[in-house]
């Protein structure tokens, strides 16, 4: 049985040590990311430890030495039981950051329900404080002094003392010599580190930002569609749904898919929010990983969903609307392909009915375009929404097709195989007419598409877009882009000095 209990100690001493020396041996490694995406009853404590630079650098010394003091201490036999007392201490902490709910969050574990592998560990350390499990390391030179051993010890002897001599020395023995196998262990990593610059062996080290939260310039301002607070800055779907436009690139779309697991679709939300971007606009596909993210961290994003029309539903063809309302989302609006749809195929009416059923359930009705025609067409007749979502961007980038070949109503999802047709990244063929009606309106607006699928640099784009009226930008970022653009949004709304229309939000 001891020797069964001293494997155990041995290898969970091994996992917080090396946890710890990986921790230590990454360039730049900070809990801040940790602290900032937690969730469940206590994120509020580990946010308000994230607050302060100076906070994050005593809580990284701690968690990295108090991991390694720790592993030394359960691997080598020193101080048994006050290590395993405070290993408990550090996993309940890790444990109640991201209490596992029976989701696949930031873990890479699968979905999990209360037991995990910190829980499973913690009642092995709790087992071993209760076991008094002594080592026979340090704790053997503590034997020399009775005095020393009863403060740590505390326990009733119910024989004679024995001396020193007589402790078991074989104990001893079989603890020092994990010294050279931790040597082995330590050599092999520190190897790793150097050869190919990461840790290959552990998650420890995996980092979530890009670019540190502290780097922000300042608070991202807001407005209200009806009663609704958004940032002026709305994080887009696009590339969490692999919707890549990246014109003849046919394998972006996969590749976007690929790297926005769901994983790193709520790292990347929980990013946004932490950097002040509280709202979302996203398609009627990905409405139910927005649920779920909701759901299990309590986020006050506010969503936009864009929805269709259902032709094939004989009795309901709004019924996307109520799915979207099932689902928990803030704000609904007509997608803009199916907007143009509906006004080259002379089906106005239609747009009209699903602006009515959205107000008619209280929620703030949009239509989406890429053509400036079916809005033009819409206020004609008389079909005025509580906010447009419109692509605005400039067409002086290299890739826009010539001018003389644009028409209306061309951003239908169809692909051209002339070259000079239209591009998959040209969704707003007008801007000068685009420019003028956005000037004349008089609900919110919305520009999207504003970098014209990564043509444009965020520094353009969105002076481009505020300039000429825009009252929000919605754009698609990767979570290494998050921070960057926020604080961009943030300089250009500061310096808008060519701007005529009035804020309608």
């Amino acid at each position: 049985m001891k020797s069964l209990i001293t494997l155990i100690r041995f290898i969970v001493g091994w996992h917080f040590l090396y946890e710890g020396v990986a921790k230590l041996m990454a360039d730049g490694w900070s809990s801040e990311s940790y602290l900032t995406g937690t969730f469940g009853f206590m994120s509020g404590f580990y946010h308000w430890l994230a607050q302060s630079p100076t906070g994050i650098q005593i809580i990284d010394f701690l968690n990295i030495w108090g991991l390694i003091l720790i592993g030394l201490a359960l691997f080598l036999g020193v101080l048994v039981r006050w290590a395993a007392l405070a290993g408990t201490f550090l996993l309940v902490l890790y444990y109640f950051a991201y209490p596992p709910l029976g989701i696949s969050l930031l873990g890479g574990d699968g979905s999990l329900f209360v037991v995990d592998k910190i829980m499973i560990e913690a009642v092995i350390l709790v087992f071993i404080f209760f076991y008094k499990d002594k080592g026979y390391c340090l704790d053997y030179l503590i034997g020399f002094f009775p005095k020393v051993k009863k403060f740590f010890y505390r326990q009733p002897q119910k024989t004679q003392e024995p001396v020193a001599g007589d402790i078991n020395r074989r104990e001893a023995l079989k603890n020092l010599v994990s010294l050279p196998v931790l040597g082995v262990f330590g050599y092999g990593a520190y190897h790793s580190n150097r050869k190919y610059d990461v840790d290959i062996s552990t998650g420890a080290t995996i980092q979530i930002n890009q670019v540190a939260l502290n780097e922000l310039k300042g608070e991202l301002p807001k407005g209200k569609i009806k009663d609704v607070e958004i940032s002026r800055l709305i994080m887009g779907g696009n590339l969490i749904g692999g919707w890549a436009h990246a014109r003849d690139l046919i394998y972006a779309g996969s590749l976007f898919k690929a790297y926005n697991s769901e994983k790193k679709i709520f790292e990347t939300l929980m990013l946004c929010e932490q950097a002040g971007i509280n709202a979302m606009n996203i398609g009627f596909p990905t409405m139910n990983v927005l649920q779920k993210y909701k759901k299990i961290t309590g986020s006050k994003l506010k969503v936009t969903v864009q929805v269709g029309i259902d032709k094939d539903n004989k009795t309901d063809i709004y019924d996307n609307v109520t799915q979207a309302i099932d689902c928990g989302m803030d704000l609904i609006q007509l997608q803009g392909n199916w907007c143009d749809w509906l006004v080259r195929d002379g089906e106005i009416d239609k747009i009209a009915g699903i602006v009515e059923r959205i107000r008619s359930e209280g929620y703030p009705a949009g239509i989406g375009a890429h053509t400036v025609d079916s809005l033009i067409a819409c206020e004609e007749n008389g079909i005025f929404p509580d906010f447009y979502m419109k692509t605005m961007h400039h067409d002086n980038y290299w890739s826009a097709h010539p001018r003389e070949n644009r028409r209306a109503f061309e951003v239908d999802g169809k692909k051209y195989a002339e070259h000079d047709m239209f591009h998959d990244n040209c969704f707003c063929p007008f801007p000068d007419r685009t420019v003028a009606f956005v000037n004349q309106t008089k609900v919110p607006v919305i520009g999207f598409k504003v970098l014209a699928a990564g043509a444009i640099h965020p520094k353009d784009g969105f002076r481009w877009a505020f300039e000429n009226g825009a009252d929000f930008v919605c754009v698609g970022m990767f979570d290494f882009q998050v921070v960057d653009d926020v604080n961009i949004c943030i300089e250009t709304l500061s310096k808008i000095s060519k701007r005529t229309r009035g804020w309608f939000a």
